[in-house]
């Protein structure tokens, strides 16, 4: 594109930017549609796509014109980078809403087997059991971390006791249960 049909384009954009002039808006769109629909086409979008893009490109113009800058870039530079835009657009879109239906993620978790309801039965009876013979201390810290989801701080707090001494309470818990629940799988 020469220096002269720079200049004129411009001008056309500017007609119809003011004037709202329909034959220059026209021109421009005859002489724009057919490239950049080419132009898209070549970027991987359908015949279809590309038409519809144009016209929302074509669309912009006519409302926008008055953005447009002379002294900045050429008439035809400023129609690409739109198109250019709102193809990325599209493809952003396009792939946030697609989402693989046989991932594993998306599929609703499996059924619990009877023989696995058993064994989960008599894991929890046994944890029971051997929560019940920790001293009352350490069962009561137990209690307040895991069921009441307290921290140690707010055990602390609760309690009157220092930190440190929560923390050695449950850590003991952990390790007589460790301890009652090997024997018992042994």
């Amino acid at each position: 594109m020469d220096a002269e049909e720079r200049q004129r384009f411009a001008a056309l954009a500017k007609a119809v930017a003011e004037d709202r002039d329909q034959q220059a808006f026209s021109i421009l769109f005859d002489y724009f549609a057919p490239r950049l629909k080419a132009w898209l086409m070549r970027q991987q979008m359908t015949s279809g796509e590309a038409e519809e893009l144009v016209q929302e490109v074509m669309i912009v113009l006519w409302h926008k014109a008055g953005l447009y800058d002379a002294t900045r870039s050429s008439l035809s530079t400023w129609l690409f980078r739109i198109a250019r835009n709102r193809r990325i657009d599209l493809q952003r879109r396009a792939s946030t809403h697609t989402f693989d239906e046989t991932d594993p993620a998306l599929q609703p978790p499996a059924g619990i087997g009877a023989d696995e309801m058993i064994a989960n039965d008599d894991r929890d009876a046994k944890i029971r059991a051997a929560v019940g013979q920790l001293p009352e201390e350490q069962r009561d810290m137990l209690r307040a971390a895991f069921f009441l989801g307290q921290s140690h701080s707010e055990i602390a707090e609760a309690t009157g006791l220092p930190l440190g001494t929560v923390k050695s309470r449950i850590r003991l818990a952990f390790g007589k249960l460790r301890k009652v629940l090997e024997q018992e799988n042994a």
